[in-house]
């Protein structure tokens, strides 16, 4: 189940995707239906726990497999893995899940393992800082994160409003009060998203690393993994070795992806420079064929001739 594709088949619906869970975990680990939507799914394997935190919809689109990226570390590294699933947007507000984890935390369950990493994106990277807390001394990488939907701290996100309802005040309410415990915190954004900057700028302290994605808006999970970087990104941060200089190096290879590539182009229209957008496309054209950027360039070309600012080495772009 690594980022190629494999032998088995896709799952395409959350029966499967739980029966698939449910034979991973075996004799040696569980899986329990907390309520209607939430599940906890648990695959023993070695001294590494991941925990992640996913909406089953995500799960079924995000992976080539349709399965947790979790369980490419429990069959490619022997990391054993709790899989945290709900099949709507509940932001895991769940007392089912809270109690679940009370008991976990009294049976010790979490000491048992060498390294914890709470690991989750978008609704699920608010569920892996709120949770992050029974497992003092643990490792958290939130994706495109969210601190709460409480509106008298957040009332500015106004993308989620049916799920305003939720009650964000009671236990393991805010995220960023919840990752105090942990070691360290990696909070991944695109800071050019503006609520998500907002949200991740809430998450401070000596623990916080924040690590910004540009242009990737909020498909950073996706895009890494189109990039072949999102399993090396998770074992690092469960290393704690997630420096920033070696991130941004890996983030380079965003130069060769699409999504990255028309999102800069999105933000030069929005600049309205016809000279830094021909500039830019007269990069992108020189390494690869990129139709869209040769339509984009000449339309640049004219603008400037239009003004009568065309350079000669962009002339000669025609």
């Amino acid at each position: 189940m690594a980022d190629e594709a494999d032998d088995i088949d896709r799952v395409t619906s959350a029966d499967e995707l739980l029966a698939e869970l449910r034979a991973e975990a075996g004799a040696n680990g569980f899986q329990h239906q907390l309520d209607p939507l939430h599940s906890a799914s648990f695959v023993a394997r070695g001294p590494n726990l991941l925990v992640s935190f996913e909406r089953v919809e995500d799960t079924l689109k995000l992976s080539e497999t349709g399965l947790p990226i979790g369980l490419d570390f429990a069959e490619d590294k022997n990391w054993s893995l709790l899989h945290v699933a709900t099949a709507g947007d509940t932001w895991f507000r769940c007392p089912e899940l809270y109690e679940f984890l009370d008991e976990m935390v009294d049976d010790a369950f979490f000491e048992d393992f060498d390294r914890v990493t709470f690991y989750g994106t978008g609704m699920g990277s608010y569920a892996a800082g709120a949770f992050s807390v029974v497992a003092p001394g643990a490792t958290v990488l939130a994706i495109s994160p969210q601190a709460t939907l409480d509106v008298e701290l957040a009332g500015w996100d106004d993308r989620f409003p049916a799920s305003r309802r939720l009650d964000f005040s009671d236990r393991y309410g805010y995220a960023p009060d919840m990752i105090e415990g942990a070691d360290a915190a990696y909070i991944l954004y695109d800071p050019h998203a503006r609520l998500d900057a907002m949200h991740a700028s809430l998450f401070r302290g000596p623990n916080v690393i924040h690590l910004k994605c540009r242009f990737l808006q909020n498909h950073i999970a996706w895009s890494l993994r189109e990039m072949g970087l999102l399993h090396r990104i998770i074992e690092a941060a469960a290393g704690q070795d997630l420096r920033p200089h070696e991130f941004y190096r890996l983030l380079r290879a965003r130069r060769d992806h699409s999504r990255y590539l028309r999102n800069v182009l999105f933000h030069m229209d929005e600049l309205h420079d016809p000279y830094l957008t021909a500039l830019y496309c007269s990069h992108v054209l020189s390494r690869m064929s990129a139709p869209a950027f040769r339509r984009r360039l000449n339309l640049a070309i004219d603008s400037l001739e239009r003004d009568g600012k065309l350079p000669e080495w962009l002339d000669a772009q025609r």
